[in-house]
């Protein structure tokens, strides 16, 4: 027989201990006076005060957690923790993420402890999905029946289990997914659904988190949230009330016909099934404490060391078949010499590298798959030509110094849609960080161009690819374009991703103890700073602040055609 569920229940009662002079009778009637006092205070605590406006718990949503911040302006909140890679030196994912599974009755505080546990746990990149997300779409006689409150939304039929294994699944394999909005006042879907991606750390969160033999598979801690029934309804009535519009009569019947049978019958039972038990919920902070130490145990045991095995893989090997230079014409090597030369002026640096840049897009576009098609001409003669056999273009660019190259994709390819990915060093652990990103919606139809100034160790590019195929792009639609790359670089992101393509001006050898390319070119993103201080100015930002902002701290910065945004 399995073991009960541990009770992680420490806190000391607010009553007095019953003393030797107390008879037997009446330390039963102060234990007995206390219990209803206590009960007292915790019913009239959760009752909004009479003649006064209060603010509506919100619903339970899935979401992604963002990270503490580090600055505040007068503008904006300026976030700079960031991922670390989750994957290893192949470009694989070598452990999944952690996912808590949730359970207990409804209204009984499961939300709340989740977000206890994210704020203790202070890490970046931790996803909510709730269980609520995942109602079934109903038909029109069940909508008619919820209408007057006699359809059951507390029994395990009215939750579609298939997609939320099939969304837990792919958020633990470090895939994007798609999360449907339920509207509990019309008891529907809405139709934009929310993406959710990048999970170190998932908590799922439902009446039935552990009704389904599968999706308890997936979960590596099972918590069970147990609060007092009374306590329970009175939230409940609360909930219903304010934030959908319910009348008290209709929120009464519908929790003694479905929800506290379906409590009794399929919830409290599994209890059992859960490693660790929370009475009380939000209120028990010893338990929420030793959760979060055992996160913190599981996490460090996932950390990888992915620049230090790339720096020492796949050296002395011939240059892939995947990469394509520049032809080095004497123009491109004057060019090159140009903004390799350590007097040249800033101008003049900028000016040869848009020329560069320019025919590196040129030359990847030939890469693309065309087909034969036929136009007639303005003299009526048919002319044999091709054409681009793809659904649509799109640029990535990696920040910081990617976002240089997006001027030359656009001068050559006409509404090129553009998306962002903000990927820089830990200056502790050397590893890359993701920090920000946003892609164009549907971009796994597309062919997708992906833009670096430089590639050393190939660490950013890597982390980059890997960012496109969770969502769902496929290897051999992306190309990664970069001004220079070293060896290292090429070999690494061809070892892990043999399907992209690589396409760079020039390959220079070495790579020097600081991840330097040798000889190397000057840093591309120096040439953005007095652009990147206006728009920090601009915004807002302190500017005592710029020094060091300027080189580490500006990277949630963005820009587009309307304006400043932030992560």
């Amino acid at each position: 027989m399995a073991a009960p569920p541990a009770r992680a229940d420490a806190d000391p009662s607010p009553t007095s201990p019953p003393t030797a002079r107390d008879p037997p009778g009446r330390q039963a009637e102060k234990s007995e006076t206390a219990c209803e006092d206590r009960n007292a205070e915790s019913l009239d605590r959760l009752l909004p005060p009479v003649g006064t406006g209060h603010s509506p718990r919100k619903r339970t949503t899935s979401q992604c957690k963002s990270e503490p911040p580090l600055l505040r302006t007068s503008k904006r909140t300026i976030y700079t923790a960031g991922r670390p890679p989750w994957y290893n030196e192949h470009g694989t994912q070598s452990k999944e993420a952690f996912a808590i599974g949730l359970g207990g009755g409804s209204a009984s505080g499961k939300t709340t402890v989740a977000r206890m546990i994210i704020e203790a746990l202070d890490v970046p990149w931790v996803v909510l999905l709730s269980m609520d997300s995942f109602y079934k779409v109903l038909t029109e006689q069940q909508q008619e029946q919820a209408a007057h409150n006699n359809f059951n939304f507390d029994h395990p039929d009215a939750f579609d289990f298939d997609l939320i294994i099939s969304t837990l699944k792919k958020l633990k394999q470090g895939k994007s997914v798609k999360v449907p909005v339920y509207d509990f006042t019309t008891h529907s879907r809405k139709r934009d659904w929310k993406t959710l991606y990048g999970a170190n750390v998932i908590i799922f969160e439902g009446i039935m988190a552990f009704a389904d033999k599968t999706l308890l598979e997936l979960l590596d801690m099972k918590i069970f949230v147990d609060t007092d029934s009374d306590i329970r309804l009175v939230r409940r009535l609360r909930r219903d009330i304010s934030e959908r519009g319910r009348d008290i009569e209709g929120v009464i019947k519908q929790y003694n016909k479905f929800v506290k049978p379906s409590f009794d019958q399929y919830i409290q039972p599994t209890m059992r099934l859960a490693d660790i038990v929370v009475p009380r919920g939000s209120g028990n902070t010893v338990a929420i404490d030793l959760i979060v130490q055992h996160v913190h145990s599981q996490l460090e045991e996932r950390e990888l060391s992915v620049r230090a095995a790339l720096a020492s893989a796949h050296q002395c090997h011939p240059l892939p078949q995947t990469l394509s230079v520049l032809k080095s014409t004497p123009q491109v090597r004057g060019m090159h010499t140009i903004i390799r030369d350590k007097e040249t002026s800033r101008d003049e640096f900028i000016f040869y590298s848009k020329r560069l840049m320019r025919l590196l897009i040129e030359h990847a576009l030939s890469f693309l798959p065309f087909q034969d098609c036929v136009v007639r001409t303005p003299q009526g003669q048919d002319y044999a030509g091709k054409c681009y056999a793809g659904k649509q273009i799109t640029g990535v660019s990696i920040l910081r110094a990617g976002e240089t190259m997006e001027p030359a994709l656009r001068a050559v390819c006409k509404d090129v849609r553009i998306g962002t990915i903000l990927i820089q060093t830990n200056q502790l652990t050397g590893e890359p960080e993701l920090h920000y990103l946003r892609l164009p919606k549907d971009i796994s139809d597309d062919h997708v161009i992906l833009m670096d100034c430089t590639v050393s160790t190939g660490a950013a590019a890597m982390m980059a690819v890997r960012v496109l195929l969770d969502h769902d792009v496929p290897e051999d639609k992306i190309f990664l374009l970069s001004l220079l790359m070293a060896e290292m670089g090429v070999h690494s992101v061809a070892y892990a991703f043999p399907r992209v393509r690589i396409i760079t001006t020039a390959v220079d050898k070495r790579v020097n103890d600081l991840f330097r390319i040798i000889p190397g070119i000057g840093e591309a993103a120096q040439a953005l700073q007095p652009c990147m201080r206006a728009r920090w100015a601009a915004l807002g930002g302190p500017t005592t602040h710029w020094p060091a902002f300027s080189r580490e701290l500006w990277r949630p910065l963005l820009w587009d055609r309307r304006g400043p945004r932030w992560q």
